[in-house]
């Protein structure tokens, strides 16, 4: 879904879109020899590398070949160095979206405490450089972070990226808190004759139904945090183009 998503939101602003499937038993030498193709193409301005890929698959290793000028999903090892020392790059296209929500919710962050549930290289950790960036006060934690929910309360801002449904419950949510959702997890539905029948849901790692009740804003699952990860996406692609062009970067208004 995320795939056809991007590649549809692509053609809608007027870029080109061009995907390459290569077969499950691909090798490692063949994942890196394509975007070292892609690397050299000058009709390219951004390369994503779809994630998870097949086990015997080194990530790492396929990701580090990307060109960082033209990896617009942010997670090459040089991406992640500017992203930690400041230096402008290529952002991770969900954190970057998230950041920019709570920016368009709350205007200027300096001060805030904010708590990121998840450390993983995609969301988790740099979502935490973001908002320190962003000069919030910010506390990492994860599965087995000790007293969690107690932590989770003291926050102003909640990003759940954590993988476990609704593991976030109500009750841990400070009152006005604002919460961000970015978890996509597919349980058996809530009706017991569907669910019978192998049918599922979506649902967020927040329990969306309680927490609601608590937070003075706070994202859905689904159509809350994905959008704007395909609008980062595409924003990144755009100042890719333009970095590669010596033009300006700053997308209009």
């Amino acid at each position: 879904v995320y795939v056809g998503s991007k590649g549809k939101a692509t053609v809608a602003a007027g870029m080109a879109s061009f995907e390459h499937r290569l077969p499950a038993t691909a090798t490692q030498a063949e994942v890196e020899a394509l975007l070292s193709s892609l690397n050299a193409d000058d009709a390219v301005d951004g390369i994503l590398l779809q994630l998870p890929l097949p086990r015997h698959l080194d990530e790492q290793a396929a990701v580090a070949t990307i060109d960082p000028d033209k990896d617009v999903d942010g997670l090459t090892p040089v991406s992640a160095g500017r992203l930690a020392l400041g230096i402008p790059g290529m952002v991770p296209c969900t954190p970057y979206g998230c950041l920019l929500l709570l920016q368009d919710r709350l205007g200027d962050l300096s001060g805030k405490d904010a708590i990121v549930v998840g450390r993983s290289i995609l969301v988790g950790k740099p979502m935490g450089q973001l908002l320190l960036g962003a000069n919030c006060t910010v506390t990492m934690a994860h599965s087995r972070t000790r007293d969690l929910p107690d932590l989770v309360r003291r926050a102003d801002i909640v990003v759940a990226a954590v993988g476990r449904a609704e593991m976030v419950k109500g009750d841990w949510i400070k009152p006005g808190a604002v919460v961000i959702d970015v978890g996509i997890n597919r349980v058996p539905s809530r009706d017991p004759a569907k669910a019978a029948e192998g049918k599922t849901r979506v649902t967020g790692d927040v329990a969306f139904d309680e927490a609601v009740q608590v937070a003075s804003k706070i994202t859905p699952v689904p159509r809350g945090v994905g959008p704007m990860t395909i609008a980062c996406l595409l924003a990144n692609t755009y100042t890719a183009a333009c970095r590669a062009r010596g033009l300006h970067d700053e997308l209009p208004a």
